[in-house]
């Protein structure tokens, strides 16, 4: 009998979530045969067999959040090397989880209920008591699916004769709770505006890509926001190259997926970069390193909607740009009037160590930038 437990994949990882096993209990598996699926730091990541073997029983089910450290696997046999074929099936994911068709109930067990601390809490939350619900999950495993079925589906929010369902944070949106918590607790933010005129432009298109490169030439000028604060103790490392995190927003949450070193790259490279990142996210399929080791970060959420906006500065940056909707504007244009296509940009950086100075003179560069013909 042998274990394999959670490894550590990705820098600051605690824990993760279980998305979907690719095996189940009684498999033979190869080594690097795909296991499980994982969620963690907004993406899912496949976690391949360690070695070759039997599996006798498998810990978890989709939905369960994981310490590292923790057992995933146990193997009936002790590690072995095999180079051959997968032997018998291997349960595939559904695709849909709403038109999977629901595993068969287990038997309700005689003793306590087996269930993840994340599940008892939603229990606890519902008002379930555990002892009555029939688990469906590995080896009698309670899962969130089970507290909710015990529930009829929903639970009354005691408001007027309306009801509401209690839906636990999970995978992005959880993971961008607990970075806005922690920035709230530690950035001291302020914000400064301003507006670029784009008549120079021969048409508006390419704005983002645009928008990373102004950013790029504005950390040359005013190096200080293109830094990474380590703490009152140890300072302010200031980055010589500047890597761009590119906010991105999906209907699983937003994604901040990092562009490298824009001040070296053309424009035509950073436009396959940017697409190439985009639809990496939307796949879901972006590998976890793409979202690490942005040195400032790029909102460009003028192409929803909204002019300017006080941001949130996620520490260890110390700075993030907006870009609002471009608004078509009558301007004086000396003794006549006519209308421009004007970019509405905001800033805000983390008063601890940077100041209004520093700061006015990075978005100026970038507005400067912006406004140059190309």
């Amino acid at each position: 009998m042998s274990e394999f437990r959670l490894p550590d994949i990705g820098e600051g990882l605690h824990e993760a979530e279980i998305v979907a096993w690719h095996v189940g209990a009684g498999d033979h598996v190869v080594a690097d045969q795909p296991l499980v699926s994982i969620e963690t730091d907004k993406a899912v990541v496949e976690i391949p067999a360690p070695q070759s073997g039997h599996i006798a029983r498998i810990v978890g089910a989709p939905g369960d959040i994981v310490a590292v450290g923790a057992v995933l696997v146990e193997y009936a046999d002790a590690p072995t090397v095999d180079n051959g074929s997968v032997v018998g099936e291997i349960p595939v994911a559904p695709a849909t989880p709403a038109a999977a068709t629901p595993p068969r109930p287990a038997a309700a067990p005689s003793g306590p209920a087996k269930a993840s601390p994340l599940v008892r809490s939603l229990a606890r939350q519902l008002g379930v008591d555990l002892a009555g619900v029939t688990p469906t999950g590995p080896d009698g495993t309670l899962t969130r699916d089970d507290v909710h079925r015990a529930t009829g589906g929903g639970v009354s929010d005691n408001v007027g004769s309306d009801a509401a369902t209690i839906e636990p944070l999970r995978g992005v949106r959880r993971s961008m709770a607990a970075n806005m918590a922690r920035a709230h607790a530690q950035v001291v933010p302020a914000t400064v505006t301003e507006i670029a005129d784009l008549a120079a432009w021969p048409t508006l298109s390419d704005i983002t890509v645009r928008l990373l490169r102004a950013v790029a030439v504005a950390c040359r000028a005013e190096p200080a926001l293109n830094a990474t604060f380590l703490g009152p103790e140890a300072g302010l490392r200031v980055n010589e190259a500047a890597h761009v995190g590119l906010a991105i927003d999906t209907a699983d949450g937003l994604f901040v997926a990092v562009v490298r070193d824009v001040a070296k790259r053309t424009l035509d490279d950073l436009r396959a970069g940017v697409a190439r990142l985009h639809a990496d996210v939307v796949a879901r399929s972006i590998p976890p390193e793409e979202l690490r080791g942005a040195t400032i970060t790029l909102s460009n959420f003028g192409s929803m909607g909204g002019l300017h906006a006080a941001l949130v500065v996620v520490p260890p940056q110390v700075a993030i740009v907006g870009a609002g909707r471009v608004v078509r504007t009558p301007v004086a244009v000396g003794a006549h009037v006519v209308v421009h296509p004007l970019l509405p940009l905001s800033l805000t950086f983390d008063h601890r160590v940077i100041t209004g100075g520093e700061a006015t003179r990075f978005l100026m560069a970038v507005v400067t930038d912006l406004q140059a013909t190309d």
